[in-house]
This record gives structure tokens, sequence and C-alpha cells, in this order.
């Protein structure tokens, strides 16, 4: 069809040569015949042939709406249990008299003494507490009967100095020892609170120690910690309670641990939260500071979710291709939701049922942007909500061809679309969404739904929202039946004639059918040629004349239409016929161009059928010359023969039609009024008259430009 720039899309050429960047121009051909056109579908579809879907690799999948289990796998870090963990220090000034057995790392029982140290306000502790002690305990063995007020005042005396040996360091257990034996001591023995592992030890024989100095740090390893690091937008599907599952690097044993708490503390080197685990370490194999992996099992809700390859993300937006059948596949806008793994969440803009690209996307995605790129179009690509075409929103944004309501945006191909948007926005507003005008009823996909039927708009074909339509003024009434639309371009159109729109929805038509939807076309009214009414409609090749609208191939045949539209319609049945073309050379670059060469070059005399009817003869003008082109058609044996006054010519004489012959719905009819002089014959009530002498033929005509409607004209 012509030649495009490799490195700029947007610069094109009808013939071949080199760019401007020195590469040669690269040919774009022409649909095959049968097909659907992309320039009908979605801007930046693409057409690739199965031969070359299986040489870039690509592959397609069915999208389905199922549930997803994901296993997230992190690292693990182990700690000690800060709830049972214990510091010892001192809680009077001394000298360490003794240490035990132990040292860091070393693993002591419950009760087990670590040291002793000296403490001087020991000796007179211990005296107040034997007097109280033995004073109560006398009394009682005498059995002398106190009352109640004394003996309530020696055990307040006994409990006090209990609390001031507890104070000075001593323990119960040391306490309870030293009843037993009645001996007077001037050491403290500290003594290990849990069966546990020495994490600190600071202290040595004969060390001065101070009030409050830490001696030792001991841990209880029996269930430890785990602090896992999760980036945030894993951590949201972790919830406190759930089972996790731990393992040791080079070991087959596995632990169960159980998320405790998701812990608010970020960590901006690594961009993670901590998020805590508690596991039993009966044989203490987990040691503070070792690594553990870690796997959260996760379990998502049945949803619309895809493959991550299958998306095309560009960090503002995400595009997948849907596969259209015929080879072509069409990019499209989505909204995801969760990410784990290789799948993602679709939130908008596929339906369970389409065939999308899972593979080899990457080459379709440049195909597409070039496709667009050559179109015109570089920014986002959206639909006018008054006519429904598809409009670039950087260029309706610079236009000015904008409108906001409800707070979204609303952009239009002309500033007549955003007037009548701007008069009554609720009815433009709400009509379907983007999801649902694509997904399946502009394409005829037939796919099973759970939802209920929609009705379909009968101009159109879309399914409508009754409730929407009916909010939005979208219904009409015809023959005691309520139709709804999704548009008041489509509610226009069906409200000028509806029984047409009904009789192609019951032949299967684009009235609702659920056959998929084929691009609209019509016959240039100039030139002959069938046109796309969508592309010819966006790019304002349309003129409207008598109440209907006609389309052209190129702005050339829309300007001669708009000089003198009656030249062109002027014995137009309607319909045209299929156009015989001759053996042309196939190279796709000079394909469009000799076709229409080969239909201009067409010599219009004949095409001229003899008059079944002849005029009178006093309607004859004589002494007009005569082209070849326009002379009545003669038997072949003898050209200069007069035809019989009154009975037309034999049909086995007609002239045999030409191989090249024109659409007779170009052909111009004779006006009713005055017919063309050189077409004129005798009446038969006239007496025959001898034939004129010939005329010298003038030489013939250059064809006449291809548009003209078969008349000659500058």
């Amino acid at each position: 069809m012509y030649y495009v720039d490799p490195m700029n899309p947007a610069h094109t050429s009808p013939e071949p040569g080199l760019a401007p960047c020195g590469m040669k121009m690269e040919p774009v051909y022409a649909e095959g015949e049968g097909q659907a056109s992309a320039s009908a579908m979605f801007p930046g579809s693409v057409k690739i042939t199965p031969e070359k879907q299986q040489i870039i690799g690509v592959r397609v999948d069915t999208v389905a709406k199922s549930p997803w289990t994901y296993t997230l796998r992190t690292v693990g870090k182990v700690a000690a249990d800060e709830t049972l963990t214990y510091r010892l220090n001192a809680f009077s000034d001394g000298f360490v008299m003794r240490v035990y057995d132990n040292s860091t790392g070393s693993l002591v029982r419950r009760d087990e003494p670590l040291a002793t140290y000296y403490s001087k306000d020991l000796f007179t502790a211990l005296q107040t507490y034997y007097y109280a002690v033995y004073a109560l305990d006398n009394l009682v063995q005498q059995g002398q009967q106190l009352p109640a007020s004394q003996k309530h005042l020696l055990d307040a005396q006994k409990r006090a100095a209990e609390y001031n040996l507890m104070n000075l360091g001593v323990s119960t257990r040391q306490i309870r020892d030293l009843i037993r034996s009645k001996e007077i001591t001037q050491e403290i023995v500290l003594s290990a609170p849990a069966t546990s592992f020495i994490l600190a030890r600071n202290l040595t024989p004969g060390q001065k120690i101070t009030t409050g100095e830490e001696l030792y740090r001991l841990a209880d390893l029996s269930r430890v910690w785990i602090l896992a690091d999760l980036f945030v937008n894993e951590a949201k599907y972790v919830r406190p309670g759930e089972k996790v599952k731990v393992t040791l690097a080079g070991q087959d044993e596995t632990y169960m641990a159980t998320v405790t708490e998701i812990l608010p503390q970020f960590d901006p080197a690594t961009l993670t939260i901590k998020v805590r685990l508690e596991v039993d370490n009966p044989e203490f194999a987990l040691r503070p500071g070792m690594f553990v992996d870690v796997e959260f099992p996760i379990n998502m809700p049945p949803t619309v979710n895809i493959p991550v390859d299958a998306i095309m993300d560009s960090g503002i937006k995400q595009t997948v291709f849907v596969n259209r059948d015929q080879g072509f596949f069409e990019p499209r806008r989505v909204k995801t939701g969760w990410r784990l793994g290789e799948r993602a969440e679709i939130i908008e803009g596929l339906e369970p049922g389409e065939r999308i690209v899972v593979s080899g996307n990457f080459l379709i995605d440049s195909e597409s942007r070039m496709r667009l790129a050559a179109a015109g179009m570089f920014g986002e690509i959206t639909k006018d909500p008054v006519c429904g075409l598809n409009v670039d929103e950087s260029k309706a944004k610079a236009a000015g061809f904008q409108a906001a309501h409800k707070n979204q945006t609303y952009y239009f191909c002309s500033a007549g679309c955003k007037e009548h948007f701007e008069k009554n926005p609720e009815r433009y507003a709400a009509k379907p969404g983007p999801t649902e005008k694509t997904a399946g009823a502009a394409t005829g996909d037939q796919r099973p739904s759970t939802q209920a039927v929609r009705p379909k708009d009968p101009a159109c074909g879309h399914e409508v929202d009754e409730t929407q339509a009916k909010a939005a003024g979208l219904t009409s009434d015809y023959e005691g039946k309520t139709y709804y639309f999704c548009s008041y371009n489509c509610n226009k159109q069906f409200d000028k004639d509806p029984a047409s729109y009904l009789h192609q929805a019951a032949q299967g038509g684009s009235g609702g059918s659920q056959a998929p939807v084929v691009a609209k076309t019509a016959s240039d009214p100039v030139c002959g040629l069938p046109v796309a009414t969508g592309p010819a409609k966006q790019a304002g090749r349309t003129s409207e004349y008598q109440g209907k609208l006609y389309y052209f191939d190129t702005d050339g045949c829309k300007q001669r239409f708009d000089k003198d539209p009656q030249h062109y319609l002027s014995g137009s049945s309607g319909v045209t016929a299929p156009i015989t073309y001759p053996q042309v050379p196939t190279a796709p670059d000079l394909l469009l161009k000799l076709r229409r060469d080969s239909i201009r070059s067409i010599p219009l005399g004949k095409t001229l059928a003899p008059l079944e009817n002849p005029p009178h003869e006093s309607q004859v003008k004589p002494a007009a010359p005569q082209t070849p082109s326009m002379q009545p058609a003669a038997p072949p044996t003898s050209p200069m023969q007069p035809m019989a006054p009154s009975s037309p010519p034999p049909q086995s004489q007609a002239p045999q039609a030409a191989p090249l012959q024109p659409q007779a719905a170009h052909q111009p009819q004779a006006p009713q009024t005055t017919p063309s002089p050189p077409l004129q014959a005798p009446q038969a009530a006239s007496p025959p008259q001898a034939p004129p002498p010939p005329q010298p033929q003038a030489p013939q005509s250059s064809p006449s430009p291809h548009g003209g409607g078969g008349h000659q004209h500058d």
C-alpha cells in the first residue's frame, strides 16, 4: 500500500526509496480479501500469520477465574525470646568471692549456683532476720497464747527482715537454706533463674562490683524467635496465627513456626519489614544468629489471574494483547491487583474465556507501537462518549476537546461532540464501561457467562445495562417493545429507521447478534471503490446529501462530490455491482495504484446500451457531429446501416461488454425532459430517410478522469 520509515513510522511514502536516516523504506502490505482490516479494529491492532507466530514464539492461553496458591519464600534470622532472657545484676556494692565452673555459651540448670560475692550489709540484715524468726518460733514452742495484734507484729518483722535480705540479692532458695542451717554468712549466692544458656559473663574472682552492674545474662532457648524480612506488598498477605514452615540449610528436619506479630519496623536499606515467628526448640538446634529458610503459604480466592509475562508493564499502564480471530491481536489496557510469583490479578480489562498472548508479546508490542505512531496516535487511546470514535488523549487535550464530569475526564474528537456532551453529560456518561463494550459484545466472543443476560443495542450490538440506559434516557419504543442503547448516537440512528436495524438483527447482523462484527463498508459514489465506514468517518471523508451519508476513499473524491452531488448520484440504484479487474502484477507496492488506474482507463463509449424507446423525429437536432463514444449501438456487420424505425435492435446484435466494465451504478441516465441529441432516432410514424453521409470520426479523446460518473468534462 505504501512505504514506511523503519525508524519513524509517521514518515510514509508512496514510492520506494531511502528514509532520512539512510535506511531502506519498508513496504506495508494490504490485508487479504475476505478478512477484516486492522483499520476497522482498535488502534494498534496487529495481524500476524500463523507462520510468523510460530517463528517468534507466540503462545496464546485462555483467561480463567480460578484460585491461586503461592508459597512465599524468604530468609529469617533466629533470635532469643526476649520474654525468656534474664539479666543478673549486683544489688549492692561488694567483691566477687567465688565463680563456679561456667562461661559464655554454657548450659546451666535452674537454681544452679553461678558465683558468690561479699556484701558488708549482709551480716546486719541476717541478724535482724534471725531475731524475728527465733522470737516467733520460741513463743510458738512455749505454747503461750499471744494476742492477735502482737502475733501480727512479729510476722511483719519477719517479712521485713526477709525483704531486706532479698534487696541485698539473697535468693529465696538461699534464705531457705539459711533458716535450715542457722549459719551466719557474708556471701550472697547468684543462682540461675531457669535452665538456660549463658550469653554473657562479666565477673572474675576478686572483682569489685557496684550496685546495678550486670554480672550474667542468660537466655532460655527452649522457645526462640525468628525474624523474617518481607516486602510491604508481600507482608499484607500474612496473618498472625498462620503456620509457617522453617528449615535449616543443609538439613532435612523442618519446624512449624507460628506468626505472632508483624512488627511496625521498616528497613530503608532493604525496603522490608520484620515479621516475628515463634517456634519450639526442645533440642536447642536453633541458636541465636542462625539463618533459616521460611516458607509462607498464601491462598488467594478465585479471581481472574494471568501469567505475569503476558502483561506489558510500562510503569504507568499495563497492557495485554487479546487474540482476535484471523490472526489479529488487539492491545488492551488492564488494571492489575495482587502480583505473587508468576501470576497477577486482573481487576479490569479482561473477562473469563478471552484468549491472550502469554509468550512472544514483546515483538507484538513493538509492532503495535509502530502502527499507532503511523496513525498519528502517540498518547493514550480512549473513546469519545458521544460518537464512539477513538481519540488520542494528548491531542484532544492540546485542542481543548475535554470535559470533566463527576471527577472523571472525558475526551472528544471534535468541538461538536464536546458541546453535545456539555449540554447533557448524564446521557453520555451513563453508558457501559470500556470493558463491557470491547471485551465481548464488540467482538462477538461466544463464551459462557454466569451473569444475567443483558439487552443488546439493536444499532451496534453492544450489551447495555438496562438500569443505566433508563436513567440516561437511552430508550425507544417501537411496535410495543422497548429497546435500550449504549449511547445517544445509537439511539438517534435507530429512531431514524428502526425497521432496518431490527431486520438486520433478525438475519444475524450487528443488531444484537452473536456473530463477529465485521468492518462495515460502503461504496464510494465517485470512484466506486469499497470504503470502510469507520476509518472514513474518523478521517472526515463523509458527506451528507438528501438525508443520506456517503463515504469516500480519498479527499479528492469527497471534494468532487461536494461540488456536484447530483452529477454522481443520477441514475444510481444504490447497489454497486462487483468490478472485474484485469490481470495486474501482484507486487504489493503497485497494487493500489494499478487498481485505480485500471478503472480510470475504461473507455466510456463501450458501456452505453441502445435505447429501447427511440424519441420522436421532431426532437432530433440535425448537424450534430458525433464522437465514437456517443454513437448509438449498431450490428457489428454494418456500422453505418440505419436501424428499423419501429423495432428495437435484436439482443444478439448488442455489442459485447468490455472486460473492464465499470459498475452499473456509475452509468449516467439520460435526463427525462431533453434527451441528449446524439442518441435521438426517428419515430415509427415518420417516413424513413436516407442515412446521412458518414461523418469523419474525430480522434478518440483520452479517458475521463476517474470519478466522472461516465460524463466527459474538463
